[in-house]
Parts: structure tokens; sequence; C-alpha cells
């Protein structure tokens, strides 16, 4: 059987087919799949698409929640030579029609009716879309629409294809090879719209070999599949790897879930954007406040402990034997039933990537104990090209080269990547793919050095790096990181260089953590925005960012922020479906708020359009606080995010 990725699910199902392939759970129940049954399904939608007419290069969109159908026709559709193309189930109707639009897309595998709503209301525009196709009936009995039918309606045509046409699947499994494109993955989009990167087999393999060579994953070990499927990091894990090493993959039955559902499997790895991994900070915290004065003393003091031995371990140290006797004991008080309440307890190895974390956040799951490594990657290297080893951990860098992966730092020091996992460029747009890839060689767009051991430091988007008026290169992202540490910030923007005076920042608060501490301090409120003009609200923020500056170079300081008036959003498009922001669009959209910053004044009026049910829409001011801070005075500290790179 070719290396591909049906032709590996094949194989699966022939030298184990009665083990567990895929995990749901449903109605409190886990469901399992054989690997025989899962060829079997992937079998019976692969026939079925062919009866619908789909042909070798047609496009099948699929959208919605994690679920073996996902899976189930994501294989379908490789294994007849069809491009699969994974859509994020958050993305708003005219986002949706973008993209279906710009594939061309014949057939949508939509998981419910609220995603069959979104492709009914842009279908108009879809001429080339024929078919679309639930595995979610309920509220869809009522529905009548040209093409739309049900998941097992397509396998029932599947079925009596095969019975038509026997060993018709083998056949065309048979004819995909590895270098035909496997998966049109989107782009993470920040400084444009998303465009489809065309992954084949061979790419998704490589990465998935690559990884199992710095870290191995063993048949018998557990995933968790809960980010959204269109990710890279969730294909390379959940797909590619699952098919490469034959791990079982559990999906849990809701978002609500997840939590426990992990805390049930206890997943030997797990891999999560820095969103994720800040939440989780942010729970633990909220949690610790929200307690007894006692056992707040006991979590920071185990936090101390927690933090000296990782910072110990990084340096490679050994602590002495009464620090190893406390760390034993904050272990056994404190981090296991943190880890135990988060799901982590089995893990073995935990990663993140897809932007970059605060060293903060590091410390954090490293003191309690949880093995977290930086990765770094794009969508066009499939998902990964740099890692941290075992025992070899930076909380600034992201690591080493994969074995195979050549990294090299340009002249004007941008990150550059060529390795058998880059992909074979953009569909249908030849111009990006040449302004991408040359020579073989992956522009990746970031900025970046390599330190004298080896190790990756990247600093930010080559184009948000910035220098201050006294030279020094600032790294909005890295300011941004240590703000969103705290657990009343969700997101900030900083803003710097270009002619600015001094540095600014636009913070979003986190409405549910800081209405739970207003609550605690009998603060009332109404909406986000009243919740966001409260004096209290803003001395809880000007603590955190005064705590910041601190280990901030003094230039690099903030001296102005403001607290906004909404939440940043991506169906605003001021972040991406990846919850990265968008700095060129939040810049433009927010200039008057931007210029207000830099100035001198104590506020700035900004105006926004609501729209009721009725569809009537009205305008609405709202006066913004600006807080202005002292940035002398305090220690200066040289952080690697703002060394400048080496160029050569």
């Amino acid at each position: 059987m070719k290396a591909t990725l049906p032709g590996l699910l094949a194989r699966h199902a022939a030298d184990h087919p009665h083990e567990v392939a895929l995990r749901e759970k449903e109605f409190g129940i886990w469901q399992e799949t054989t690997w025989a049954e899962y060829l079997s399904r992937v079998g019976s939608f692969a026939l079925g698409l062919l009866d619908l007419g789909v042909r070798a290069g047609d496009r099948i969109a699929i959208i919605g929640d994690n679920r073996p159908e996902w899976v189930i026709a994501e294989l379908a559709a490789q294994a007849i030579g069809a491009l699969p193309l994974g859509l994020y189930q958050d993305s708003i109707s005219s986002e949706l029609g973008k993209m279906l639009e710009a594939a061309e897309v014949r057939v949508i595998v939509a998981e419910d009716q609220e995603q069959v709503d979104k492709v009914l209301e842009v279908r108009d525009g879809l001429p080339g879309l024929e078919t679309i196709v639930y595995y979610d009936p309920r509220g869809m009995y009522a529905y009548e629409a040209p093409g739309l039918m049900s998941f097992e309606d397509v396998e029932g045509l599947g079925d009596g294809f095969g019975d038509r046409f026997p060993g018709e699947f083998d056949r065309r499994l048979a004819e995909v090879g590895p270098d035909d494109v496997a998966l049109l993955c989107t782009t993470s989009g920040t400084t444009s719209i998303p465009k489809l990167a065309m992954l084949s087999h061979a790419n998704l393999l490589a990465m998935a070999s690559q990884l199992q060579e710095v870290d191995r994953m063993e048949p018998d070990d557990e995933f968790v599949s809960f980010l959204p499927m269109a990710w890279i990091g969730e294909q390379m894990v959940g797909v590619a790897s699952a098919m490469l090493v034959g791990f079982t993959v559990n999906f849990p039955e809701e978002t609500a879930t997840v939590r426990q559902d992990m805390r049930e499997i206890g997943p030997a790895f797990l891999m999560s954007p820095p969103r994720i991994w800040e939440n989780m900070v942010s729970d633990v915290q909220v949690m610790a406040e929200d307690t007894t004065r006692l056992k707040r003393w006991i979590y920071g003091w185990a936090m101390k402990e927690g933090a000296a031995a990782a910072d110990a371990r990084v340096q490679g140290g050994r602590a002495g034997l009464p620090a190893r006797i406390r760390h034993r004991v904050a272990d056994w008080t404190v981090f296991h039933p943190i880890r135990d309440q988060l799901g982590l307890d089995r893990v073995r190895r935990a990663y993140t990537g897809g932007a970059a974390l605060g060293p903060d956040v590091f410390r954090f799951f490293h003191a309690i104990g949880v093995n977290l490594k930086q990765l770094y990657g794009q969508t066009e290297v499939s998902g990964i090209s740099v890692v941290h080893r075992d025992g070899d951990i930076r909380f600034h860098t992201v690591g080493t080269p994969f074995p195979e992966t050549e990294i090299r730092i340009s002249d004007d020091g941008e990150i550059l990547c060529r390795s058998p996992a880059v992909f074979q460029g953009y569909f249908r747009n030849a111009e990006a793919t040449a302004e991408t890839l040359e020579e073989g060689w992956l522009h990746s767009g970031d900025a970046g050095y390599f330190e004298e051991d080896g190790h990756l430091v990247v600093i930010d988007r080559l184009a948000d790096v910035m220098k201050l008026p006294d030279g020094t290169n600032f790294s909005p992202q890295y300011v941004e990181n240590k703000l969103k540490f705290s657990p009343y910030i969700r997101e900030a923007v900083v803003f710097g260089g270009a002619g600015a005076p001094f540095v600014t920042a636009m913070i979003a608060i986190d409405m549910e953590n800081a209405g739970q501490w207003a609550e605690r301090h009998r603060i009332p409120y109404t909406t986000f925005t009243d919740l966001a003009r409260r004096a209290e609200i803003y001395r809880l923020t000007r603590r955190h960012v005064t705590n910041v500056n601190k280990d901030l170079p003094t230039a690099a300081r903030i001296r102005r922020f403001l607290l906004l008036h909404k939440e940043l959003h991506a169906d605003d498009a001021e972040l991406t479906r990846t919850r990265k922001v968008r700095r060129g669009h939040i810049a433009a959209r927010f200039a008057d708020i931007i210029g207000a910053l830099q100035g001198d004044g104590d506020s700035v009026t900004v105006a926004t359009e609501i729209t009721y049910q009725d569809g009537r829409t009205a305008e609405v001011a709202h006066e913004l606080r600006i807080e202005t801070l002292e940035t002398g005075g305090a220690r200066r500290l040289e952080t690697a995010a703002l060394r400048p790179p080496e160029v050569g």
C-alpha cells in the first residue's frame, strides 16, 4: 500500500482490524470505531461521492465540530483523489462564501443545522456547489433544498455503488500517490485574506515522521481532538500522526465537556495554540483568588517552589535536597490536583504552536510539572519545522530544527525553511506561491535569530518588528503576551515605533474573569462596555501593566493605555480564526484611538454602530478613558525577544 493517508488507514485496518481507531462521546457514553469499521465507512463515503459525480481534483469542503464524520469525509475524498478543504466552524456566512467560491467547491459536508443555514445563505453565489451533506440530523427534518442529503444517505449510495462496481474503492485508492495533494489548508490570514495551501500526502507524513523521530508516539497512546480540524495543528496530530502511528483519536461530546472528557481519557500528548494555555492559566489564577486566605498562601508558596525548580531545570542545574523535598510537598498538595483538574495529569508531552506563547505562561506550566514544549512552523510547512527537545527547553526560544529541516536567517532577519514538508504552493495563486517559495526555501515572514546553542528565537512578524526612538528593536507581540498573563486581560494590542513617541496599548478585558472579580468586590455592572469603564477595573489593569513595565527595557515600556469598549473578534476581522491579532486591520479600524493614545489627552470618543433585531441601526458614542503611566526608574531587563536579529 502506498504511503498516503488513506493508504495507511487501509494498512492499519489489515494489521489490527479490531483495535480502536476512533472514540466519540455521545450521551455520556464513549462510542468506539475499530480500524476495520473506520476503513469501511471511508470506503462507503468515497464511493458515495463517486456516485454523486465527484472526480479526482474536485474540491470537497468540510465544516463543523470535531466528529468522526469529519475525518471519514476527509480520508474518503483523498481516497478518490478529490481535495478536502477544512473550514472553521465559527466562520460567518460571508466569510464561508468567499472560501467556497475561491475553491470552487462541488460538495460541502456541513455538520448540523447551523452550518447548513450558513451554506444556504450564500448558495446563490456558488453555482458550482451541487451537494450539501449534513451528519447531525437534529432540526433538519423540515429542510428541503436541491442536493441536500444526510451523511448516511451518501454512505448508502456508496454501498450500492460498491455492489455495482466491486473493487472500485481499492482501484481508486491504488491510483493515489504520495505526491498528490492531500489537503487544502487555510493559512492564518494575519496580513490578508487566508490563502489555500496545497499539502501533499508526502508533505504531511514527512512532518509526522520527523515529529515521531523527536518525540516518539505509541500505538496504544490516546489523543483528544478538540481544536478546529481546519487548523493545521489539529491536522498534523489528529490525522497525519494518527495515520502514521496508529493511536486512538477521541472526540469530546461537546465543547463545554472537553476538560472533563480529557480527564476521563488521560491523553498522552496535547497540542494547543497559546490561547488554550493562557485560558488554563487564567482559570487557575481565578480559582486561587476565589478561595480562602490559607489556600491562597499555600498556592503562592507552591508556585514559588515550582518556578524555582523549573528555572533550575532550564538552566541545567539540580536543586539541593531541601529544595527537592519542598517541591515534592508542593506537587502533592497543589500541582497534582491542578494537573488533574486541567486533564493534564497523564500528558507526557504538551505542545504549543500557531503563535508565540509568553514566557510567563510557559514557566507556569513547567512550574506545575507539565512538559510543555514550544514548536514553530507554518501551514506552508505542514505545521512544524522547529521544536524543543526533552531536557533542552528555553522559555524564550522555540527549540531546534527537525532532523530533515534546514532553517536559515536571511540578510534582513527573516526565517527561511527548507524541508520535505514544505507545501506544493497556493491553490490557483501562482503569484503568491512565487513570493513565498524561492529555490525551495519557504519565506516565513517572521523575524528571528539563532542563539549560540542552536536554539531559534522568533521575535515577531517581520512586518511588525519596530524600532523605538532610541533605536531599540521592539516586538509588540512579546509585550502583548506579558500583558495577557493577567487573567483579567483577554486581548492586548501594543503600538510603538514608526514615528510614535512612545509605546501604547489597547486592552480588551476578559469579561468572565473580570466580571467575577467585580462581583466578589461588590462592583455593579451591566454590559461589557459598562464593566470596562469602571474605575476599579482600570486600577486593576493599571497594576498589572505597571508590573509588566518593570520587566521591560525603558524604551519598550507602556506609557499610555485604555480599555476597549468591545471585545476583539474574528467576525469583525480583528483576529484570525486562530485568534492571532490582525495588526494592520486593527491599525486602520482604530486609527482614532491609536492617535489619541499617542497624544496627550485623557480620553477619546468613539462611535459604534449597533443593529437591532428588527434590522434598524443606531450609532452609540463611547468615551474611553486613557491612563498615563510613569515609565522611568525601574530596573532594565534585557530580554531575548527584544534583541535585534543577527544578519548574514
